[in-house]
């Protein structure tokens, strides 16, 4: 009789990054608080911890539904080197390039340092996404930087990304 082996187990699976909001479930309606019709904050966001090796992170919120409307998509909010171990922002982060943490924020399509809300044009509702990247390096770009510029600086340095979505005004 051969001798019996133990059950082949699969290995864990690693865990989601996941990026979440309290202010508004993935996909679900944006609050009119944190768009241009209200107060026009930015939501808090929550993340867990990072993948091994990151450096620093970096956040866009765009709205990829305007480029019928502007021509290209439209970019909310742009800031990057957040500190690895941030495990989110609070609501209401306030604007200006640099920021506490060291992290800094770079100019939106509104050409404004720091988060504009949603704001589609009127009877329109435009789907708005915030990508999360963890990156194996602290960029070295200036108070003007873009989202193209921190996309193009991060280029093989990112580690993972995760990302949240949500529609403004609710359909």
């Amino acid at each position: 009789m051969p001798p019996t082996s133990a059950p082949t187990v699969p290995a864990p699976a690693a865990a989601e990054w996941l990026l979440t909001s309290p202010a508004f479930a993935p996909e679900g309606a944006i609050p009119k608080d944190y768009s241009c019709l209200g107060a026009d904050r930015s939501p808090a966001l929550a993340w867990g911890a990072p993948p091994a090796g990151t450096l620093s992170l970096a956040l866009v919120m765009d709205d990829p539904d305007a480029v019928p409307v502007a021509g290209y998509v439209w970019d909310h909010w742009v800031i990057f080197n957040l500190p690895p171990e941030a495990q989110g922002l609070p609501e209401g982060l306030g604007r200006g390039a640099q920021l506490p943490d060291g992290s800094q924020q770079g100019l939106n399509s509104f050409r404004q340092l720091g988060y504009d809300g949603p704001c589609p044009p009127a009877g329109q509702s435009h789907r708005y996404v915030f990508r999360l990247y963890a990156l194996d390096t602290r960029l070295t770009l200036g108070d003007k930087t873009s989202k193209a510029d921190l996309l193009q600086a991060a280029e093989g340095h990112i580690l993972a990304q995760t990302e949240l979505a949500g529609v403004f005004p609710a359909p």
